[in-house]
């Protein structure tokens, strides 16, 4: 299961450390969201992290900071119509857009899959249709977007995520609210691992 990691809206001081702790650890993709900073202010920021990291960073605001400075893609908000650039993403809350989308990106951020751990009172409707969304996944072919779980997600949930047929699972409650963030991530990311150890065992 791949496990993507979204910034902190506002600065953070233990942020570009915790950065450089989980890309160390291996991982692929980070996700800067930064609503109300200026592009300037995006672009001073991230020119100061090393060059080696940019593949690995998707931006949610300012996108032409991304080829300018080498970023790794792009990533659009539920309500925008792609295609999208090519391997560039997008947020998605609703049943009949994800599949529409399932072939315009490269891949798709789904949720709220559980109650959010970061927006209170933000989580899953009571009726919303679980059996409709495992189907939609389980129907997927080659070129389809790799869609991961958002909203929520701690190590105790991807077992649900799996079982539901998503790809893996994007993260920043469960490691921004906890003391080390790069010991939270490490525990999400053992977690999956063990999960795709036994998928692969059965």
């Amino acid at each position: 299961m791949q496990i993507v990691v979204i910034s902190p809206e506002s600065a953070d001081s233990r942020e570009v450390p915790a950065m450089e702790g989980f890309f160390s650890a291996g991982l692929e993709r980070y996700h800067v969201r930064k609503p109300t900073w200026s592009r300037e202010a995006l672009e001073a920021w991230l020119e100061h992290l090393p060059g080696a990291w940019r593949p690995r960073i998707i931006i949610h605001h300012h996108h032409a900071l991304a080829a300018k400075l080498g970023l790794g893609s792009t990533h659009d908000p539920d309500g925008e119509w792609g295609p999208g650039p090519l391997g560039s993403s997008r947020s998605c809350h609703q049943i009949d857009t994800l599949r529409l989308l399932l072939r315009l990106y490269g891949s798709l951020l789904f949720g709220p899959v559980f109650p959010s751990l970061s927006k209170s009172g933000y989580g899953p409707a009571a009726d919303f249709p679980w059996d409709s969304l495992k189907a939609i996944l389980g129907e997927r072919t080659e070129g389809d977007a790799r869609v991961l779980a958002i909203g929520g997600v701690t190590a105790g949930g991807l077992a649900r995520c799996g079982e539901l047929g998503f790809d893996g699972a994007a993260v920043l409650g469960a490691v921004w609210n906890e003391q080390d963030p790069v010991a939270a991530y490490a525990g999400i990311r053992g977690a999956a691992a063990k999960l795709e150890a036994s998928r692969h065992a059965a």
